[in-house]
């Protein structure tokens, strides 16, 4: 009958019920939809695995292979929407990154973290003067627990608020918040001595 058409040619409200209506529309096939909800999440769920990786292609291929299990699922009736789309698709991106941290792991690339901050990724190169911050800032984040990089990631590349990325770990926010002010507590720290400039 094209009512999902028709409801995402209408004025929508926006919040839950925008993305609920969406999920709807996309899980009958709707191509307008599914673009709709790419455009919205796929730049963060990329951001937040580059974040991880500094590597543009795999981060690309992480991006793809989450909202190709969103996708699938969706299509099969496996998530029903109650307004927890967003901690659903992060759950999935990080256990696609936490899949592909393993297998690096197993391939034995170099996690040492003045070797991590040289990296530069695809697209970094415009970033000019602000090379060598961006070098010092992964590097720093390199050297926090694995647990504190992934609250900073999931807060700072995957744009996730407190409530969500609490929902997402299965902890209280309150225990969430203060890991998070200490995580960039000791970023602070780590970043200081690493610029601190020697005694003439």
């Amino acid at each position: 009958m094209g009512l999902a058409l028709t409801a995402r040619d209408e004025p929508r409200t926006s919040g839950a019920e925008e993305v609920s209506d969406l999920l709807v529309a996309a899980a009958r096939g709707g191509e307008r939809a599914w673009r709709e909800i790419l455009d919205r999440y796929a730049p963060r769920v990329f951001a937040l695995a580059k974040s991880r990786f500094q590597s543009s292609e795999l981060a690309e291929e992480i991006t793809q292979s989450v909202f190709v299990t969103i996708s699938t699922k969706l299509a099969g009736g496996e998530y029903a929407e109650k307004g927890r789309f967003e901690p659903w698709l992060f759950r999935v991106a990080m256990n696609r990154i936490r899949d592909e941290a393993r297998r690096a792991k197993r391939h034995a690339r170099p996690t040492d973290p003045e070797a991590f901050g040289g990296v530069t990724a695809p697209g970094d190169a415009s970033l000019g003067e602000n090379d060598d911050q961006l070098a010092s800032l992964r590097a720093g984040i390199a050297q926090l627990p694995a647990a504190d990089q992934e609250i900073i990631h999931l807060r700072h590349q995957g744009q996730m608020s407190f409530r969500q990325i609490a929902e997402l770990l299965d902890e209280p926010l309150g225990t969430l918040l203060a890991r998070h002010h200490r995580a960039l507590r000791k970023l602070k720290q780590l970043l200081s001595v690493s610029t601190e400039s020697p005694s003439p």
